[in-house]
Formats: structure tokens, C-alpha cells, sequence
């Protein structure tokens, strides 16, 4: 018979993604943006902000979920 897991357990994984999946682009922006202010460059390291963060929180949820699945 399988254990049911606490349903904390499963709060927390849901909250570790999320935060993963928010905090990424809004790091990438807020980032983007004051390297945008030093150099005076438009919108070209916001936009590129934005997309490392998104690829580092989907990369670092798809390692969250591996370890918490035993997939490693």
C-alpha cells in the first residue's frame, strides 16, 4: 500500500514552482533594466532578461520536480 504524502508536502512543491516560474522573469527584468539605465541601450537587455529568466526557472523547476521524483 503506498503512503499518501502530507498535503504540506505538497504545498510547499507548489509554492517552490511558482516561485521558481515568477521569480526567474521578474529577476530578468528588473536586471534588464537597470543594465538598460547604465548603458542606455533600450529595451535590449530587458528583452534579454526576460528570456534568461524564463529558461533559468523552467531549468531550475524541471530539477526541483527530477529531485522530488527520484529521476535524477
Amino acid at each position: 500500500m503506498k503512503h499518501s504524502q502530507s498535503p504540506f508536502q505538497a504545498m510547499a512543491l507548489t509554492s517552490a514552482i511558482v516561485s521558481q516560474l515568477a521569480g526567474g522573469p521578474l529577476v530578468g527584468v528588473y536586471m534588464g533594466k537597470w543594465v538598460d539605465g547604465q548603458f542606455s541601450t533600450g529595451p535590449l537587455f530587458l528583452i534579454l532578461g526576460i528570456f534568461l529568466g524564463v529558461g533559468a526557472g523552467t531549468y531550475g523547476t524541471i530539477h526541483l520536480v527530477r529531485a522530488y521524483t527520484g529521476d535524477d
